[in-house]
């Protein structure tokens, strides 16, 4: 057993709230932090959203669910969230100006026992390391959409990361139910993005260029490949705001990636989110790509 009791998530977005209450739900006592009232209050509604998947997909009750709960709390003061922490795990946006005034803030407030683990999606760890602190302390701890479910949570520590710290972080995964997935040097987008990010960028190029509409395409790829979800099904599921900031990030200056970006950027400002909203590419809880008949002539 690791000596991490205390864990605070920054950011109660879509997955940062999966990441806060699967950690609650697993025995550990959880304090989400958000920058304002709002947010925090979105958070507790994403957090408590997730009883009907929790029930359906892994089987838990509702006793279960509430013990879960019982182990979470909400603040928007920092210095409050982090007071007892044992390991901090940022899951704030995809920006590394917002990353690096956050990591600023918080090593000024944060215990000298506190380890420090980003949920980046694709910056690496010695891209905020010395924002830190306590570079030795700091590692990436990236979870998949659906944490209960898809629970792969991939470990990448930087040339400074302690090893004892990496192997403590690996031990935690494991007990909050994750598979480890250890990374033996920095990757942008570790094993799974760099996988993942490639198709669906391959699947949105497709969209952007008029080749095809996402319902064909992802009806493409899962009749050949048999496959539960296409490329879009999958924007859907990873949020269109991440997935806009991620392609921005990494292919902003391509011109190839305009159209994409402006239908992407188009979708956001209509609010079709993806599951978080409850329409995307699809409509939910009940998308047309899990229809019977979606995959036939």
């Amino acid at each position: 057993m690791t000596n991490i009791k205390q864990v605070t998530v920054a950011g109660g977005g879509v997955l940062g709230s999966q990441i806060a209450y699967q950690t609650a739900f697993k025995g550990k006592k959880v304090t989400v932090y958000d920058i304002n009232d709002d947010a925090v209050a979105a958070a507790e509604k994403r957090v408590n959203a997730l009883r009907d998947s929790y029930k359906r997909d892994i089987q838990a009750t509702d006793e279960q669910f509430d013990a879960g709960l019982k182990n979470l709390t909400f603040t928007s003061d920092l210095k409050t969230a982090v007071a007892d922490a044992d390991l901090v795990i940022e899951a704030i946006p995809e920006k590394p100006s917002i990353k690096h005034d956050f990591y600023t803030s918080l090593a000024k407030v944060a215990p000298d026992k506190t380890i420090f683990a980003s949920n980046s999606s694709t910056y690496v760890p010695s891209t905020f390391a010395g924002d830190t602190g306590r570079p030795e302390k700091f590692l990436n701890l990236h979870f998949a959409n659906q944490i209960w479910l898809m629970n792969t949570a991939e470990i990448m520590g930087s040339s400074q990361t302690d090893s004892a710290i990496y192997e403590e972080i690996v031990e935690f995964a494991k007990e909050i139910g994750m598979v480890p997935i250890e990374l033996h040097k920095e990757q942008p987008g570790y094993v799974l993005n760099s996988l993942l990010m490639p198709f669906m960028g391959a699947g949105g190029m497709l969209w952007a260029h008029d080749i095809a509409d996402p319902e064909t395409i992802d009806k493409t790829w899962m009749i050949a490949m048999g496959s539960p979800k296409g490329p879009f099904a999958i924007f859907d599921m990873v949020g269109l705001r991440t997935a806009y900031n991620i392609i921005s990030q990494r292919q902003g200056d391509n011109p190839q990636a305009k159209p994409l970006l402006e239908k992407l950027k188009a979708m956001i400002d209509e609010g079709k989110l993806g599951q978080e909203s409850g329409q995307g590419f699809y409509h939910y809880p009940n998308p047309e790509f899990q229809d019977p008949n979606f995959l036939k002539a």
